[in-house]
This record gives C-alpha cells, sequence and structure tokens, in this order.
C-alpha cells in the first residue's frame, strides 16, 4: 500500500482525493498540508510542509503556485515522487520544476482528466491538418472560484496546437479593445466564471464555410482526483525526469 502527502488537503479537490483514497486498498493518505489544520478520521493536517515528519512513498499536490518551492524543495531533500496537479506556475516556476525532476521523479499535467488529454491529442492533430485555413478559439468556463485566467487546460490546449505550426502564434485574450481584423496567426482564448461550473473546455476550428468544435465538460471532480491517484501509484518508484499524462497513458 503506497503512502500519500496531500499538499491543499483541505480545499475542494484536497477533500475529492481523501474521499476516494478512501474507498481504495492500493493507497493510503498519511498526511495532509494546509493553511486549515486538524485531524481526519486517518492523518494529521500540518499548516506548513517542513513540519511533516512521516514517511510517505510520494506526495500529491492541489494546492497554490506559491507553496511550490517549499514543496519542491521538501521533496528533493527526501527523494519523494511528486505529483504537481496545480496551474499557474510563472515561466521561472517552470525551470525550477524542471531542475527538480532531476533530482526526483516529478508528475505535472494542467488537467488530470483521460477525457481532456484524448481531446489534446485531438485538437493538435486537428491543428496540423487544418494548417492554418481555420481560425482557433478556445473558450474555457469555470466556477467562480477560480483564481488564475486563463486555465492551465486552456493554455495547454493552445501549446500544444501552436506547436505544430512554423510561425510563431499570438494568444489574444481580449478583442473588445482592438479595432482590427483577425490575423491569420492567432489563438483566440476566452474565459467565462460563474456558478459551480467545475470545468468546460471548447476548441472551435472556425472556417469560410464550415466549423469543427471540440468540446470535454468535466461533470465531477472526481475524474481530476482519480487521475492524481493513478498518476502518483505510477510514479512510485520511478527515476527522476518529468513526467506527464502521455506516460500514464502508455
Amino acid at each position: 500500500m503506497k503512502k500519500i502527502i496531500l499538499c491543499g488537503s483541505q480545499g475542494r479537490m484536497g477533500l475529492a482525493i481523501t474521499k476516494l483514497v478512501k474507498k481504495r486498498d492500493d493507497c493510503i493518505i498519511v498526511a495532509g498540508v494546509d493553511k486549515k489544520t486538524g485531524i481526519s478520521e486517518t492523518f494529521k493536517t500540518f499548516n506548513d510542509i517542513t513540519q511533516v515528519n512521516v514517511k510517505a512513498d510520494v506526495l500529491i499536490d492541489f494546492s497554490h503556485p506559491t507553496l511550490l518551492s517549499p514543496i519542491l524543495d521538501f521533496c528533493t531533500k527526501k527523494t519523494i515522487p511528486a505529483v504537481l496537479c496545480t496551474t499557474g506556475y510563472s515561466s521561472e516556476q517552470e525551470e525550477e520544476i524542471l531542475d527538480s525532476s532531476r533530482k526526483t521523479a516529478i508528475f505535472q499535467s494542467e488537467n488530470m482528466s483521460l477525457g481532456i488529454n484524448l481531446m489534446k491529442i485531438i485538437c493538435k492533430q486537428t491543428a496540423k491538418i487544418l494548417n492554418k485555413t481555420f481560425d482557433i478559439e478556445i473558450i474555457e468556463r469555470h466556477h467562480n472560484k477560480k483564481i488564475d485566467a486563463p486555465s492551465g487546460t486552456a493554455l495547454m490546449l493552445a501549446n500544444v496546437m501552436s506547436d505544430v505550426e512554423k510561425e510563431e502564434q499570438k494568444y489574444v485574450y481580449n478583442r473588445h479593445n482592438q479595432e482590427k481584423p483577425r490575423t491569420i496567426n492567432e489563438i483566440g482564448i476566452s474565459c467565462v466564471r460563474g456558478g459551480g461550473i467545475v470545468g468546460d473546455h471548447e476548441v472551435l476550428f472556425a472556417g469560410d464555410n464550415e466549423t469543427i468544435s471540440f468540446r470535454h465538460v468535466a461533470q465531477s471532480k472526481k475524474i481530476y482526483a482519480t487521475g492524481a491517484i493513478n498518476a502518483a501509484l505510477f510514479l512510485c518508484g520511478k527515476s527522476p525526469r518529468l513526467y506527464n499524462m502521455s506516460d500514464l497513458l502508455k
């Protein structure tokens, strides 16, 4: 049975992971890290990762980008693999993640859903086939408590489609202040925040006489929690490097 440290244990995703782990017999949460501390039915929660004094096989992080450095420091010093599910990292933090992956195994994905990662593959192939004969727009919708915008998943989709183009693509977030026609090397990204929308991502390919769209709607946070747990179990015992959902799906 694999032992898990859960960062962001009192947040929405942390509670969802805790609920699912209780139903499994292949893993257990041995410690939580969160600003809200306390003792659950099975593990103690610490408000600082440096205070964690229990042994673990892997760490899952669903906390906040500002906590990345202490989490990576903790994992590299103790050689504990880490599954990073938080989004909104800066370019400097991405470099920090890459550097840490040389010391311990790290799994990073902007979205832990199997469906989204299948959509990622489809959108990449579609962008390659259409070869800029269609305009690309991404519309992402989330609940009113989500902090970052655009979502990490929207940027992931934009990046994977941008990578197949020879010319650099420009991400356009606000068209209301642009009084000019759209250019060919643009990917539009629009954000909606409202209610309790778990996660809704749509990629629109707009041609002159036809439109193609791919859409993924998350109906429960359970899909992200399941993905994070499966990634954690996959990462146990892996050699140091940066892993992603493509490795898990092989």
